[in-house]
Protein backbone atom coordinates (compact mmCIF):
# COMPACT_ATOMS: atom_id res chain seq x y z
CA UNK A 1 0.00 0.00 0.00
CA UNK A 2 0.86 3.63 -0.95
CA UNK A 3 1.55 6.14 2.21
CA UNK A 4 -1.46 8.03 1.29
CA UNK A 5 -3.60 4.77 0.91
CA UNK A 6 -2.29 3.47 4.59
CA UNK A 7 -2.96 7.36 6.15
CA UNK A 8 -6.80 7.18 4.28
CA UNK A 9 -7.13 3.87 5.99
CA UNK A 10 -6.34 5.41 9.34
CA UNK A 11 -2.49 4.53 9.77
CA UNK A 12 -2.22 8.29 10.64
CA UNK A 13 0.52 8.22 12.89
CA UNK A 14 2.48 5.08 11.58
CA UNK A 15 2.44 6.82 7.72
CA UNK A 16 4.11 9.85 9.54
CA UNK A 17 6.56 7.87 11.42
CA UNK A 18 7.59 6.20 8.66
CA UNK A 19 7.97 8.99 6.70
CA UNK A 20 10.14 10.39 9.01
CA UNK A 21 12.81 7.09 8.58
CA UNK A 22 13.25 8.39 5.01
CA UNK A 23 14.71 11.64 5.97
CA UNK A 24 15.81 13.30 2.81
CA UNK A 25 14.97 10.55 0.57
CA UNK A 26 11.24 11.07 1.10
CA UNK A 27 11.98 13.86 -1.13
CA UNK A 28 13.02 11.34 -4.36
CA UNK A 29 11.03 10.58 -6.93
CA UNK A 30 9.92 7.40 -5.90
CA UNK A 31 8.44 8.67 -2.51
CA UNK A 32 7.60 12.79 -3.02
CA UNK A 33 4.69 12.26 -4.79
CA UNK A 34 2.91 9.98 -2.96
CA UNK A 35 4.17 11.95 0.34
CA UNK A 36 2.80 14.86 -0.91
CA UNK A 37 -0.46 13.66 -1.51
CA UNK A 38 -0.69 12.62 2.44
CA UNK A 39 0.55 16.16 3.45
CA UNK A 40 -2.19 17.82 1.67
CA UNK A 41 -4.63 15.27 2.93
CA UNK A 42 -3.58 16.29 6.80
CA UNK A 43 -3.44 19.68 6.14
CA UNK A 44 -7.19 19.45 4.63
CA UNK A 45 -8.11 18.10 7.67
CA UNK A 46 -6.39 20.57 9.64
CA UNK A 47 -8.57 22.84 7.93
CA UNK A 48 -11.64 21.18 8.53
CA UNK A 49 -11.39 20.61 12.03
CA UNK A 50 -10.57 24.50 13.04
CA UNK A 51 -13.52 25.10 10.96
CA UNK A 52 -15.50 23.19 13.54
CA UNK A 53 -13.89 24.70 16.61
CA UNK A 54 -14.00 27.99 15.95
CA UNK A 55 -17.89 27.46 14.89
CA UNK A 56 -18.17 25.53 18.29
CA UNK A 57 -16.45 28.80 20.08
CA UNK A 58 -18.39 30.80 18.13
CA UNK A 59 -21.49 29.53 19.64
CA UNK A 60 -19.84 29.76 23.25
CA UNK A 61 -19.28 33.69 22.98
CA UNK A 62 -15.59 32.46 23.29
CA UNK A 63 -14.21 36.20 23.54
CA UNK A 64 -10.81 35.97 20.30
CA UNK A 65 -7.96 38.02 19.65
CA UNK A 66 -8.64 40.67 17.20
CA UNK A 67 -6.59 41.45 13.89
CA UNK A 68 -6.15 45.38 12.85
CA UNK A 69 -9.06 44.78 10.85
CA UNK A 70 -11.55 43.49 13.23
CA UNK A 71 -11.74 40.23 12.41
CA UNK A 72 -10.95 37.13 14.29
CA UNK A 73 -7.42 35.91 14.72
CA UNK A 74 -8.84 32.56 15.84
CA UNK A 75 -8.80 31.13 12.24
CA UNK A 76 -7.71 33.08 9.00
CA UNK A 77 -7.80 31.43 5.67
CA UNK A 78 -4.29 31.87 3.42
CA UNK A 79 -3.82 35.23 2.53
CA UNK A 80 -3.75 35.83 -1.70
CA UNK A 81 -0.42 36.32 -2.11
CA UNK A 82 0.52 33.45 0.57
CA UNK A 83 3.00 31.62 -2.17
CA UNK A 84 5.02 34.95 -2.71
CA UNK A 85 5.47 35.59 1.10
CA UNK A 86 6.44 31.59 1.28
CA UNK A 87 9.01 32.63 -1.29
CA UNK A 88 10.18 35.21 0.81
CA UNK A 89 10.38 33.63 3.81
CA UNK A 90 12.72 30.26 2.37
CA UNK A 91 14.88 33.31 0.74
CA UNK A 92 15.24 34.46 4.08
CA UNK A 93 15.98 31.37 5.90
CA UNK A 94 17.89 29.38 3.56
CA UNK A 95 20.99 30.51 4.80
CA UNK A 96 20.83 28.77 8.01
CA UNK A 97 18.04 26.06 7.31
CA UNK A 98 15.40 24.56 5.12
CA UNK A 99 12.00 25.42 5.97
CA UNK A 100 9.81 21.75 6.50
CA UNK A 101 7.06 21.13 3.83
CA UNK A 102 4.71 20.88 7.06
CA UNK A 103 4.68 24.71 7.85
CA UNK A 104 4.57 25.51 3.83
CA UNK A 105 1.23 23.14 3.58
CA UNK A 106 -0.09 24.60 6.71
CA UNK A 107 0.19 28.00 5.27
CA UNK A 108 -0.59 27.16 2.00
CA UNK A 109 -3.49 25.22 2.78
CA UNK A 110 -4.83 26.28 6.45
CA UNK A 111 -3.55 29.99 7.10
CA UNK A 112 -2.92 31.11 10.91
CA UNK A 113 -5.22 30.39 13.84
CA UNK A 114 -4.60 32.00 17.42
CA UNK A 115 -7.42 30.39 19.77
CA UNK A 116 -6.11 32.20 22.66
CA UNK A 117 -8.66 34.14 24.92
CA UNK A 118 -8.77 38.01 24.70
CA UNK A 119 -8.06 39.04 28.09
CA UNK A 120 -7.54 42.41 27.32
CA UNK A 121 -10.96 42.55 26.64
CA UNK A 122 -12.02 39.96 29.49
CA UNK A 123 -10.13 39.45 31.92
CA UNK A 124 -12.15 36.18 33.29
CA UNK A 125 -10.39 33.55 30.84
CA UNK A 126 -12.77 30.49 30.31
CA UNK A 127 -10.33 27.92 30.20
CA UNK A 128 -7.01 28.71 32.44
CA UNK A 129 -3.44 27.04 31.50
CA UNK A 130 -5.72 25.62 28.12
CA UNK A 131 -2.70 26.34 26.45
CA UNK A 132 -5.03 27.10 23.35
CA UNK A 133 -3.56 25.81 19.77
CA UNK A 134 -2.06 29.12 17.90
CA UNK A 135 -0.21 29.56 14.73
CA UNK A 136 1.22 32.74 13.91
CA UNK A 137 0.42 34.02 9.91
CA UNK A 138 2.78 34.22 7.48
CA UNK A 139 2.65 38.25 7.63
CA UNK A 140 4.50 36.95 11.45
CA UNK A 141 7.13 35.02 10.17
CA UNK A 142 8.14 37.71 7.50
CA UNK A 143 8.55 40.03 10.12
CA UNK A 144 10.88 37.30 12.53
CA UNK A 145 13.32 36.54 9.76
CA UNK A 146 13.38 40.09 7.82
CA UNK A 147 14.59 41.64 11.39
CA UNK A 148 18.35 43.21 10.58
CA UNK A 149 19.31 41.29 13.59
CA UNK A 150 17.72 37.89 13.24
CA UNK A 151 20.69 36.02 11.03
CA UNK A 152 23.17 36.87 13.74
CA UNK A 153 20.93 35.87 16.29
CA UNK A 154 19.98 32.59 14.26
CA UNK A 155 23.91 32.13 13.86
CA UNK A 156 24.66 32.24 17.32
CA UNK A 157 22.02 29.77 18.44
CA UNK A 158 23.76 27.22 15.43
CA UNK A 159 26.89 27.71 17.15
CA UNK A 160 26.06 27.03 20.50
CA UNK A 161 27.16 23.50 21.46
CA UNK A 162 24.16 23.21 23.77
CA UNK A 163 21.63 24.12 21.06
CA UNK A 164 22.96 23.67 17.56
CA UNK A 165 20.39 24.85 15.43
CA UNK A 166 18.06 27.62 14.40
CA UNK A 167 13.83 28.03 14.46
CA UNK A 168 11.06 29.88 13.55
CA UNK A 169 8.56 31.00 16.43
CA UNK A 170 5.37 30.19 15.75
CA UNK A 171 3.22 30.40 19.09
CA UNK A 172 3.18 32.02 22.77
CA UNK A 173 4.19 29.61 25.16
CA UNK A 174 1.04 28.42 28.05
CA UNK A 175 1.93 31.02 30.23
CA UNK A 176 2.07 33.53 28.33
CA UNK A 177 -1.39 32.94 26.22
CA UNK A 178 -3.18 33.45 29.76
CA UNK A 179 -1.06 36.51 30.35
CA UNK A 180 1.61 35.37 32.52
CA UNK A 181 5.34 35.69 32.37
CA UNK A 182 6.30 32.42 31.04
CA UNK A 183 9.10 30.57 28.66
CA UNK A 184 10.02 30.72 25.48
CA UNK A 185 7.75 30.59 22.56
CA UNK A 186 6.92 27.68 21.35
CA UNK A 187 9.22 27.37 17.61
CA UNK A 188 9.78 25.17 14.53
CA UNK A 189 13.53 23.51 14.39
CA UNK A 190 14.97 24.73 10.96
CA UNK A 191 17.01 22.06 9.86
CA UNK A 192 19.86 22.12 7.84
CA UNK A 193 18.42 19.51 5.61
CA UNK A 194 15.28 19.27 3.79
CA UNK A 195 12.44 17.79 5.77
CA UNK A 196 8.59 17.04 5.51
CA UNK A 197 8.21 17.50 9.23
CA UNK A 198 10.49 19.30 12.19
CA UNK A 199 10.86 19.35 15.85
CA UNK A 200 8.52 21.39 17.58
CA UNK A 201 10.51 22.97 19.99
CA UNK A 202 9.40 24.49 23.96
CA UNK A 203 6.18 22.74 24.03
CA UNK A 204 5.63 20.27 26.84
CA UNK A 205 5.43 16.89 24.36
CA UNK A 206 9.00 17.29 22.76
CA UNK A 207 7.25 15.93 19.26
CA UNK A 208 6.64 17.02 15.83
CA UNK A 209 4.97 19.60 14.24
CA UNK A 210 1.95 17.74 13.04
CA UNK A 211 2.10 15.39 16.00
CA UNK A 212 1.33 18.62 17.85
CA UNK A 213 -1.24 19.62 16.10
CA UNK A 214 -2.76 16.21 16.52
CA UNK A 215 -2.07 16.27 20.17
CA UNK A 216 -4.23 19.55 19.79
CA UNK A 217 -7.33 18.13 18.03
CA UNK A 218 -7.22 15.10 20.45
CA UNK A 219 -8.14 17.72 23.09
CA UNK A 220 -10.31 19.75 20.61
CA UNK A 221 -7.98 22.77 19.99
CA UNK A 222 -6.86 23.20 23.97
CA UNK A 223 -3.84 21.08 24.85
CA UNK A 224 -3.35 21.92 28.20
CA UNK A 225 -7.00 20.47 29.11
CA UNK A 226 -8.69 17.13 29.85
CA UNK A 227 -12.16 16.60 28.41
CA UNK A 228 -13.16 16.39 32.92
CA UNK A 229 -11.20 19.26 33.92
CA UNK A 230 -14.18 21.40 33.85
CA UNK A 231 -17.73 20.86 33.26
CA UNK A 232 -18.17 23.59 30.58
CA UNK A 233 -15.38 22.48 28.07
CA UNK A 234 -16.76 18.76 29.05
CA UNK A 235 -19.51 20.01 27.60
CA UNK A 236 -17.19 21.53 24.97
CA UNK A 237 -15.57 18.38 24.29
CA UNK A 238 -18.23 16.39 24.08
CA UNK A 239 -19.96 18.63 21.08
CA UNK A 240 -16.99 18.89 18.92
CA UNK A 241 -14.70 15.97 19.29
CA UNK A 242 -17.02 13.22 17.23
CA UNK A 243 -16.69 15.76 14.78
CA UNK A 244 -12.92 16.10 14.20
CA UNK A 245 -10.91 14.30 11.40
CA UNK A 246 -7.82 11.88 12.62
CA UNK A 247 -4.79 13.73 11.02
Amino acid sequence: MTFYDRYISGETEGVYADIEKLGEEAFSPDYYADIEKVLTETFHRVKFNLDIIYKALLDIDYVFWKDEFGNDEAYQHPVLDTKELLGILEQQINPIGKLPMSIRMFYEIVGSCNLAWNYNEDANILWEMADPLQIAPLTDCIAQVTDEYWPEEMEDYIQDQDFGYAFLELSADNLHKDNISGGAPYALQLKKEKSIDSNFLNEPNNTTFINYLRICFEHCGFPGMSENDNPRFKQFFDRVKPQLQKI
